[in-house]
């Protein structure tokens, strides 16, 4: 995998990476995948408790410091269990883990499990069948477009707009200066 402007590789050997996949070969699959990629550590389970076990161990204050950088989770239909562990994380009161990059992999992808994915706070979201050059894509689009994190009444996340659209309204963001003098002067 390269970067997209330069002839580098790019070097995932200090990255750590979780999949949380209810069907084992599915996340033997992914795992393969990525260590094929050079990622440096991946670990892996197939169940959303084990998971937030894992999360915890790793990704608040231990010795060595070896953080997830970032998860990758299955819905785990029926109780679409997957969508709460992406509230858990999200929740937490742990910088270390309420910020981590999620990719959400589902076969499921109705309008409700795309929106609640993206209302969950998923950084990106990726349909089943998983092959190793959709993988790299969304792994490298993450890594080359980070968003930044919003903090609302009923949302903590990526940013989840994905155009710069002109909006004009009452409650517009002011950030030129122009703008933020005249709000100032008033």
């Amino acid at each position: 995998m390269k970067p997209a402007n330069t002839n580098a590789p790019y070097n995932l050997k200090g990255v750590r990476i979780l999949v949380v996949e209810d069907f084992p070969f599915m996340a033997q699959l992914m795992s393969t995948m990525l260590k094929e990629f050079n990622v440096g550590k991946v670990l892996s389970t197939c169940s959303v408790q084990d998971a937030k076990k894992l999360i915890e161990a790793h990704n608040i204050e231990n010795d060595i410091m070896e953080y997830i950088d970032l998860m990758i989770t299955d819905l785990f239909p029926p109780r679409d269990e997957g969508l709460d562990l992406l509230r858990w994380v999200r929740s937490h009161a742990e910088e270390t883990i309420c910020y981590m990059p999620i990719l959400f992999c589902t076969a499921h992808t109705t309008e409700r499990v795309v929106t609640e994915g993206r209302d969950y706070g998923t950084n990106e979201i990726m349909v089943k069948p998983v092959s190793a050059e959709k993988l790299a894509a969304r792994l490298l689009h993450i890594i080359d477009n980070p968003r930044p994190y919003i903090k609302a009444p009923h949302y903590f996340g990526p940013d989840r707009r994905r155009k710069n659209l002109p909006y004009n309204g009452a409650e517009k963001r002011q950030t030129q200066k122009s703008h933020l003098k005249e709000v100032f002067e008033q």
